[in-house]
């Protein structure tokens, strides 16, 4: 017998316990900052709820309206162009936290409205050794609706939602494949609506899942081309 999809105010309680024990991100040695004193921090939102009114296109182990938010990088920024990620930038002196810095950079870049968000809690920073940034991921959970989009196109050309329940369709998934020295590494990805989700933002997606128990059996031997 299939289990029920988790309800909403279940998914939100998982999310927040997985929080408050963290997690093991399980990084690649070829994926390590060299020196984590002279990294920069940043942090990215990691947003959840139900964002519209359309459901998934999967069933599965969630209910079918769960989202989490994203947005595409500009094609002509310096790092990660064209890349789907969660919103969010560095740390600025004025930020009090990473918590902070993943709501100053989600505003900017969405149009969110902070008070209609509920910090759910901090991520254990993962480093991202291509840009030499310790990140910190920052979840929270959407208590009330506000209109989202790309603010500034110069650096994000759509924000999006995207159902969790069609994350976790072993249909969408796969794996990329990148060479470091003599070694190849695979990672984890996402192919949902005509776009891939792969490198930092499917890392962090796929570890999350992991260890919430969402994840479903995929064929990790399936490779596309970012």
């Amino acid at each position: 017998m299939t289990a029920a999809p988790l309800a909403l105010a279940d998914a939100r309680a998982e999310l927040a316990a997985l929080c408050a024990r963290g997690l093991d991100w399980h990084a690649d040695l070829a994926r390590m900052v060299p020196d984590a004193a002279l990294a920069r921090r940043a942090a990215v939102l990691v947003l959840f709820g139900v964002l519209d009114a359309v459901p998934a296109q999967a069933g599965g182990p969630v209910a079918r309206d769960l989202d989490v938010l994203l947005l595409r990088r500009a094609a002509t920024l310096g790092s990660h162009p064209g890349q789907i990620a969660f919103p969010g930038g560095r740390l600025e002196a004025s930020d009090a936290s990473p918590t902070a810095a993943a709501l100053r950079e989600a505003v900017e870049e969405t149009g969110l409205e902070p008070d209609g968000l509920e910090p759910l809690g901090e991520l254990p920073e993962m480093p991202l050794r291509v840009s030499n940034h310790l990140v910190t991921p920052v979840t929270a959970w959407w208590t009330r609706p506000s209109q989202v989009a790309a603010v500034d196109h110069r650096e994000t050309v759509e924000v999006f939602r995207v159902p969790v329940a069609d994350l976790l369709d072993p249909g969408n998934r796969a794996s990329t494949a990148h060479v470091f020295g003599e070694r190849t590494v695979r990672s984890p990805a996402f192919t949902v609506g005509g776009r891939l989700i792969w490198g930092f933002t499917a890392i962090v997606l796929s570890r999350m899942f992991d260890e919430l128990g969402w994840a479903v059996p995929w064929d990790q031997a399936k490779v596309v081309e970012p």
